[in-house]
């Protein structure tokens, strides 16, 4: 099987409130709104993050994010008024930090550098 993209998707009952917390999360605005209930941002060239309005299922997602310098991110998100839980270990390498979005998706940023 060939897998051309892999997408992440965050359901939440208000997709416009979303919208600017992912902004903020990420700094920028959604690459594309294709439908008023969904927004894309193309993290990666194979990996894109998608919030969808589904209030059914909002609140249930586990979203984990690689990072190249996890107090790098984690300065940059003070700087936007977001804060996450205090830094952990992962294992021998891995650092892991997370956060949740206004409908409690989580949202786990990690730096796993290759030693």
């Amino acid at each position: 099987m060939d897998v051309a993209r892999v997408l992440m998707v965050a359901p939440v009952r208000d997709i416009e409130a979303a919208v600017t917390w992912y902004e903020r999360l990420l700094g920028r605005p959604a690459d594309t709104r294709p439908m008023p209930s969904l927004a894309d941002w193309h993290l990666t060239p194979g990996g894109w993050l998608q919030v969808f309005e589904d209030p059914e299922h909002a609140g249930t997602t586990l979203l984990n994010l690689e990072v190249p310098s996890l107090d790098k991110a984690l300065s940059e998100l003070n700087t936007r008024g977001l804060t996450t839980t205090p830094v952990q270990q992962g294992g021998k390498t891995t650092r892991i930090a997370s956060l949740q979005d206004p409908d409690g998706n989580r949202v786990t940023l990690l730096e796993n550098p290759v030693t």
